[in-house]
């Protein structure tokens, strides 16, 4: 297994942050700079990730390589800075092989910027830039430092079998993605959905919202996330409303309503149609709660996809779990589930993709406050088929400054 090259590493590595002296003190203090007067501050920070998978065949997930095993090595860094109360702006950069772990040569990515502004007594911020969407409450935790789990959600990487490079010409062009290029096939939403627009959000008593719109919809491809890529021609819409009963619960709702096709398939389309036309719908409910040692969030997904003669449909949701056993140590479960609709006329009806169940476990222990490492075991049942049932590993380690 090639990524076991990581693991002198991972023993080396605990060692080196508990290294006495406080180097990630020293490292943080020379990466900020304020003003003598407080007006305006700025931060770098990041982390190193290195991830290692085992059996991506038995993951349907967004993991794209073609041999058995995969070592994937992360760097993000990120600037943060303030400008009074009322003025924010970040950036993060990436260094890897790809936003979806894959083989491949590194490259240096621009994944997400922004400036926020938030006016005196306004109660609200308005924010511009390419920034992760407002759906649901995994974007908020989906970095690797927060995520207890190496992956994210099924609903954020399992592949349908709708494509957005050309417009369908009958339904019979829908069908499962096994045995095809991943990347030709769209998700629910495409992991962190970092595309590009401009978002309103803010609470009033026991209720956050937040709405934007974005040049893409949420399940499309990462290349079409950057404005340079894909016009606000076809803007998308999306939407959150979270009520919070008390500080433990959060109840959400998300809307969506976005063009799915790229304006590259402008030319597939049948006469007097544009690619626009074609659309995706999403309505989604999430649920967290929070008490003591015990973490748990929830997701529900119904998204429809317009096709010729009509529309498909695609139903998804997970469960996931963390416990706190030890101040260092967290174990983590999580369910996923996902299911299409039939479309065709009597016999010759079928799935446009294929249903599938995922059990995800996973362990993190904290060598420091700055440093940890998860094991994740994933096991997918592919519905119909039980000799497809299989079994795929991750690790990755942390390591923040």
């Amino acid at each position: 297994m090639k990524w076991i090259l990581v693991l002198p590493f991972l023993l080396v590595a605990p060692l080196v942050a508990n290294e006495e002296g406080g180097w990630r003190e020293r490292l943080a203090e020379s990466l900020h700079l304020a003003s003598p007067d407080g007006d305006w501050r700025a931060q770098i920070s990041g982390n190193l990730t290195l991830e290692g998978f085992k059996g991506h065949q038995s993951n349907p997930g967004l993991v794209l390589f073609e041999d058995d095993t995969l070592f994937h090595p992360r760097l993000t860094l990120f600037a943060d800075a303030e400008l009074g109360p009322q003025v924010y702006g970040f950036v993060q950069v990436r260094v890897d092989r790809g936003l979806d772990p894959a083989e491949g040569s590194m490259e240096i990515r621009l994944d997400e910027y922004a400036i926020r502004f938030s006016p005196k007594g306004a109660g609200m911020s308005l924010q511009l830039g390419q920034f992760a969407a407002v759906i649901g409450n995994w974007m908020a935790r989906h970095d690797a430092w927060q995520n207890p789990f190496v992956g994210a959600p099924l609903p954020y990487e399992y592949l349908t079998g709708v494509y957005d490079e050309r417009a369908p010409r009958s339904l019979a062009d829908l069908g499962p993605a096994a045995g095809v290029d991943e990347y030709a096939y769209l998700p629910i939403v495409w992991g962190p959905s970092y595309a590009t627009g401009v978002s309103l959000s803010g609470r009033w008593g026991k209720f956050d919202y937040a709405v934007e719109l974005k040049n893409t919809g949420p399940s499309s491809r990462p290349d079409a996330w950057p404005v340079s890529a894909v016009d606000f021609s076809h803007p998308a819409f999306n939407a959150r409303l979270v009520y919070r009963p008390d500080l433990r619960v959060k109840l959400g709702l998300s809307y969506s309503d976005s063009a799915y096709l790229l304006p590259s398939a402008a030319g597939s389309v049948p006469p007097g149609r544009s690619f626009g036309d074609y659309r995706q719908r999403l309505v989604a409910q999430d649920f967290s709660f929070e008490w003591r040692r015990l973490q748990v969030w929830a997701e529900t997904f119904q998204s429809t996809f317009d096709v010729p003669g009509g529309s498909v449909d695609t139903y998804a949701g997970y469960v996931e779990t963390r416990v706190k056993v030890t101040p260092q140590f967290f174990t983590a479960l999580r369910w996923n589930r996902q299911v299409h609709s039939t479309v065709g006329q009597g016999a010759s009806r079928f799935r446009w993709g294929e249903n599938t169940t995922r059990y995800d476990l996973a362990t993190v222990y904290r060598f420091t406050p700055d440093s940890q490492l998860k094991l994740q075991v994933t096991s997918n049942h592919p519905s119909g088929d039980p000799s497809e049932v299989g079994v795929a590993y991750a690790a990755q380690y942390c390591l923040r400054f």
